[in-house]
C-alpha cells in the first residue's frame, strides 16, 4: 500500500462516492466536498461506520487546503469550472507541490485550460476520465485514461490503483478526455447495433438466450452484449449511467471531431436517437435504453 496521504475528493455522485470510499479504505485521510450537502453527510456516515479517516468540507477550497492530492468527479465543463476556478474553488487552495486529478468527463479544451491554470499556479494536473460505470466504481475496477506528464501520472498511479484496474497514459493534457470521447463513440455505435440485433432476433421468434450464447462467443462479442443483452430484452434500464450523460459526452466528441475536421456520422446519428429518448422522458435511464426507440416487430415480445 502507498504511504497514507491527505486527499481531497470533490464530487460524491454514483462514481465519485465509491471512488472516494476506496481511497479512505486504502488508509488515506479523505476530505470530501459535494454540492448537495446531504449526500456528503451520508457518505461521511458510511465511512465513519467502517472506521475510516474521512471528513467533509463546506467548499472545494476548504477540502483542497493542505491536501497532497486533489481529485474531482463532477458533471460537466461548467460544474468542473465552478469547483476549480470559481468562487471558493479548489485551485485557489491547492499547494504548489500537490497534484490535481480530474476524473470528470469533460471537453478536451477544458482539460487543457485547467492544465494551464495548474502550471501557472505551480502544481501538476492530470485529466483522467474513467470507464466502467457505477459497477466499476463500486468494485474498484475502473479503466482510467490519462492525459498529462509522465511525472504526474507516476505520482497518481498508486492512488488511482485504489479504484482502477487499468491505468493508461495516452498523451499530453487533454489526451485522456479525447480517449474517453473515443470510448463513448464505440459504446454508442455498439449499442445501436445491439438494439437492432435484439429486435431482429425477437421478431423472428428466436430463443433469445440461445442467440446470445451463439453470437457472444464470436466476433460480435462485446461488454455491452455480455452485460446488457438480457436486461435490454427484459426492458430493464436502471444501471447507473444515464443517457443524459451519454448525450453530454457525445456532444464533446462531436465538438472535438469538428475541431479536427473529421466526420462522425454514426455518432451524430446515435446522438439524435438519444435526443429522441430524452423527448420521451427516458433521460435518466441507462444508455442501453436506446432499444426503446425501435418498436418490436409484429411478433415481438421485448418491451
Amino acid at each position: 500500500m502507498t504511504e497514507p496521504l491527505e486527499i481531497a475528493f470533490i464530487g460524491l455522485g454514483v462514481m465519485g462516492g465509491p471512488m472516494a470510499g476506496h481511497l479512505a479504505a486504502a488508509g488515506h485521510s479523505v476530505t470530501a466536498y459535494n454540492r448537495t450537502a446531504s449526500r456528503a453527510r451520508t457518505w461521511l456516515e458510511a465511512q465513519r461506520a467502517d472506521g475510516r479517516d474521512a471528513h467533509i468540507a463546506a467548499t472545494p477550497a476548504e477540502a483542497a487546503g493542505g491536501a497532497d492530492i486533489v481529485l474531482t468527479c463532477v458533471g460537466n465543463d461548467a460544474d468542473l469550472e465552478a469547483v476549480t476556478l470559481g468562487p471558493d474553488g479548489a485551485f485557489a487552495a491547492i499547494a504548489p507541490d500537490a497534484l490535481f486529478i480530474d476524473h470528470t468527463t469533460v471537453s478536451a479544451a477544458m482539460a487543457r485550460r485547467l492544465d494551464g491554470a495548474a502550471r501557472s499556479a505551480g502544481f501538476a494536473a492530470l485529466d483522467a476520465p474513467v470507464s466502467g460505470g457505477q459497477a466499476g466504481a463500486e468494485n474498484g475496477r475502473l479503466a482510467i485514461m490519462c492525459g498529462g506528464s509522465d511525472e504526474a501520472l507516476e505520482r497518481a498511479r498508486p492512488v488511482m490503483q485504489s479504484y482502477g484496474s487499468r491505468i493508461v497514459h495516452v498523451g499530453a493534457a487533454g489526451a485522456g478526455q479525447t480517449a474517453k470521447m473515443a470510448n463513448q463513440m464505440c459504446i454508442a455505435g455498439t449499442l445501436a447495433g445491439l438494439s437492432e440485433a435484439i429486435r431482429l432476433a425477437d421478431a423472428a421468434d428466436l430463443d433469445m438466450e440461445r442467440v446470445l450464447e451463439a453470437i457472444s462467443g464470436g466476433a460480435a462479442q462485446s461488454w455491452q452484449m455480455e452485460n446488457r443483452w438480457q436486461t435490454m430484452v427484459a426492458g430493464e434500464f436502471d444501471h447507473g449511467f444515464a443517457l443524459d450523460w451519454m448525450r453530454k459526452d457525445l456532444g464533446y466528441a462531436l465538438e472535438e471531431a469538428r475541431r479536427l475536421g473529421l466526420s462522425a456520422p454514426v455518432t451524430a446519428l446515435v446522438d439524435q436517437f438519444y435526443a429522441d429518448l430524452q423527448a420521451m422522458g427516458a433521460g435518466r435511464q441507462d444508455t442501453s435504453a436506446l432499444i426503446r426507440r425501435l418498436p418490436p416487430g409484429s411478433e415481438g415480445k421485448t418491451p
